[in-house]
């Protein structure tokens, strides 16, 4: 009984262990002094096409174009996939001057739907280089010639820097969920950057040659699409590099209800594809010979970071009470070390990254914003999101 135990034991603290040490490296290798990140000044060879898939977003597709169209090039197209609008989108974008192609099928829901009839739109004539912008995204001054530069040139796929922001007066639950999104999606792939690892996709704010589109599907309803397509596109010999120098950035829904259904659609599509794609990178890596597979599917197997508090915090308390019952505490040793490095690893991120955006009291808050994802969690494991769903805007109902 002594030895099931403490296999169970080094079982859960290696689990623990391993992610919270890949996040530790990943952020203590952002914060590292790094040589100045060239930026392509150099005028654009490439054709571009931008797909803007927009499903009800009237209220804000307007400033997303006016603030994009400045960066286009003539030979340049700014594609919006109108997708089972029951609004003004496709009217308001066509009044830009912008291409609107239209989609109505309510039985093929979700953003992999709609680009994926945006490249069949695009196949009469295709572009060097594909990129997405969601449709409530500002994009950063001269983020479309840095992504395609970057991809031309690589031959391969390219993730910008994609942030949400708090809303205005953000509340405690608000600033908190920014500064994990900060850490997800810039902390982390700076660090893999700059360690020389590819990066996962985000689904907005990225860049993809139009040649190694045709080698991958688009065409399902993932509510983590992005993700899926990085792992695909990896494994088909093309992981995804960092962009620093291109931006994308968007606002959190400030009302409690919509924030929370956003919130539940990323965090069960990202355990869900962490269970089920991990392996896959594992063995594919294997087959392949190849650590950047390797690096990736340690990459993914770092679930949601309050999750992982929340592991950390269970776990503590298990090994605690069989090490008061058996008498074995070296892994319970290895699960302090592992709270230790997850605990550091935001602080760091926070310090080198956050501080602008978030004050130091917030910080505070992180235990009353980890209650609150308690049931999202719990969710998951009786009846996980599985069907894509659009987040509604603020002030639409």
């Amino acid at each position: 009984m002594t030895v099931i135990l403490m296999l169970l034991l080094w079982g859960m603290a290696l689990l623990l262990f391993i992610p919270c040490l890949v996040l530790f490296i990943e952020c203590l290798a952002a914060c590292l002094p790094a040589h100045h990140e060239a930026s392509a000044t150099e005028k654009r060879s490439a054709t571009v096409a931008v797909l803007m898939p927009a499903h009800n977003e009237a209220t804000v597709i307007e400033k997303t174009i006016t603030n994009l169209l400045p960066q286009l090039q003539k030979s340049d197209r700014l594609v919006v996939i109108a997708d089972n609008c029951i609004d003004q989108t496709a009217d308001l974008a066509r009044q830009l001057g912008v291409t609107v192609i239209e989609r109505q099928n309510l039985e093929q829901r979700g953003k992999g739907y709609a680009l994926d009839y945006a490249l069949q739109f695009l196949k009469a004539d295709p572009p060097d280089v594909v990129i997405v912008i969601d449709a409530d995204m500002i994009t950063a001054t001269n983020s479309i010639d840095e992504l395609a530069n970057m991809c031309y040139a690589s031959g391969r796929p390219v993730q910008g820097i994609d942030l949400l922001e708090p809303p205005s007066n953000p509340s405690a639950k608000e600033t908190i969920s920014a500064l994990a999104f900060l850490v997800k999606n810039r902390v982390r792939s700076t660090g893999l950057s700059r360690l020389g690892l590819p990066c996962l996709l985000c689904g907005t704010g990225m860049a993809i040659p139009w040649s190694i589109l045709q080698q991958v599907s688009l065409n399902s309803g993932n509510i983590v699409e992005d993700m899926q397509l990085g792992v695909d596109l990896a494994i088909a010999g093309y992981p995804a590099l960092f962009c620093p120098n291109a931006k994308v950035t968007g606002t959190f829904p400030s009302v409690e209800q919509i924030a929370k259904t956003q919130r539940t659609r990323w965090e069960h599509g990202h355990l869900n594809t962490l269970l089920t794609q991990v392996p896959r990178l594992l063995k594919a890596a294997i087959s392949q010979k190849r650590l950047d597979l390797l690096s990736l599917a340690l990459e993914l197997g770092v679930p949601p970071l309050s999750f992982l508090v929340l592991l950390w915090g269970i776990a503590i308390i298990i090994g605690l009470l069989a090490g008061i019952i058996s008498g074995i505490w070296l892994p319970v040793f290895l699960i302090i070390l592992a709270g230790l490095l997850l605990f550091v690893a935001i602080l760091m991120a926070w310090y080198r990254f956050g501080r602008p955006m978030i004050e130091k009291k917030a910080l505070l808050s992180i235990p009353f914003y980890l209650v609150w994802k308690i049931p999202l969690y719990f969710a998951f494991l009786i009846r996980p999101e599985n069907k894509w769903i659009k987040t509604q805007r603020d002030n639409l109902s």
